[in-house]
């Protein structure tokens, strides 16, 4: 239950008898809210080990995808940042895609993801990654209204889709969390543990400032993180949600040293009251829009983050809890809701349909990527998550 599995569930709230498309599930791993609904999995799930290594089976995701009947549906919203958009919409459908990001591991970060595989990833990405670039741009003509989760997206969408978006950032639950607890003596990291994020980079900061760190998360680098993690930073592995937010509550401060399209944690950390460290690139410079609320460092370099770390120690008696916890209310679910909400609707009147919740609804929704909809004839919604 990550970020985009969140999205999801808030759509849900929107939609609450919506079906789930989606590539893979594991049941065990999402939430109760999700399990309500009716799920559809691709044939990607009856593969033996598809749902455990569904990433490595990235050229059949098209192929999946497009046997979605979502015939008789006029509303269909695709949550993704993967190929969740190829779905193949009804004539008279609206499909609205909320991206997180145009597919990383074919796109900017193409080469971050070659460097983290085996030969043969590698080989089979050389010769999948030029055709999955040309169906992932011929598949945005499928979409008729983008929805980025912040202006860093909105460009990517642009460069290399041509189109243009609305900006509506992801929804934050900041009252799952709360500002009251005193802050400890420990910094904060978490996340799911791959490259990009540059864990790495702050296991090595607090390494050499000989300062206690505590990383949270699971994910492929977990084992080689341990390798290089010091006496004073504690690598927890993936942990629930109440020992996640107690650790953010408690916190001197979040560590946040990679570059993310929107980056949800750092909002999450400001909800408790915590003053935030980050990499000035990506979704930060949107979220952490003020030195009240945190302090940002412009080059991904132990020497950078040290120097962060020590302005943000120097101030560290001025962030006022209150102050940062207001601020993470600007991104909080019911604003997510709302403006996605008259979007729908005025993308239904302009197909003249009736305004999605005006209209009575029975069943449906998408998932992997996720992608909503709802038949004309049942008037049931769908949605779509992966």
């Amino acid at each position: 239950m990550r970020g985009g599995e969140k999205v999801v569930e808030s759509l849900c709230e929107m939609f609450p008898e919506a079906d789930i498309f989606t590539l893979v599930l594991d049941e065990r791993r999402i939430s109760k809210a999700l399990k309500t609904h009716r799920i559809v999995t691709s044939f990607i799930q009856k593969i033996p080990g598809g749902r455990r290594f569904y990433r490595q089976l990235l050229p059949l995701m098209p192929f999946a995808l497009e046997q979605f009947d979502l015939t008789g549906y006029d509303l269909i919203i695709s949550s993704e940042s993967g190929p969740a958009k190829g779905i193949v919409p009804g004539p008279g459908s609206v499909h609205i895609c909320y991206c997180h990001s145009p597919m990383r591991y074919i796109w900017d970060h193409y080469h971050v993801y070659l460097h983290e595989t085996g030969w043969v990833g590698r080989t089979a990405m050389a010769v999948f990654a030029p055709m999955l670039r040309a169906w992932d741009v011929t598949t945005a003509s499928r979409v008729d209204h983008f929805v980025a989760n912040s202006h860093h997206v909105a460009k990517r969408i642009q460069r290399f889709y041509g189109r243009g978006s609305t900006v509506i950032n992801p929804p934050v639950a900041v009252e799952d969390f709360c500002a009251t607890q005193p802050a400890g003596d420990f910094y904060l990291c978490a996340g799911h543990l791959v490259g990009y994020k540059r864990v790495d980079l702050a296991i090595e900061t607090f390494n050499q400032m000989d300062r206690p760190l505590v990383v949270i998360g699971g994910g492929p680098q977990f084992k080689a993180l341990q390798k290089i993690a010091g006496p004073k930073t504690k690598l927890m592995g993936a942990q629930e949600f109440p020992v996640l937010k107690d650790y953010m509550e408690r916190c001197r401060a979040l560590v946040f040293p990679g570059e993310e399209d929107f980056g949800i944690v750092p909002v999450e950390a400001m909800a408790c009251g915590r003053p935030v460290i980050v990499f000035n690139r990506g979704g930060a410079r949107e979220t952490v829009s003020s030195d009240a609320v945190g302090v940002k460092f412009d080059i991904q370099s132990v020497e950078s983050l040290v120097t962060a770390v020590r302005r943000f120690e120097a101030v560290e008696h001025t962030f006022d809890t209150l102050a940062i916890r207001k601020h993470a209310e600007k991104f909080n679910k019911s604003v997510f809701q709302t403006r996605l909400r008259a979007l729908i609707d005025r993308e239904m009147a302009a197909k003249g349909e009736a305004p999605a919740r005006r209209r009575k609804s029975h069943s449906p929704t998408t998932a992997s990527l996720p992608t909503w909809s709802r038949p004309k004839d049942a008037l049931r919604p769908r949605a779509w998550g992966e």
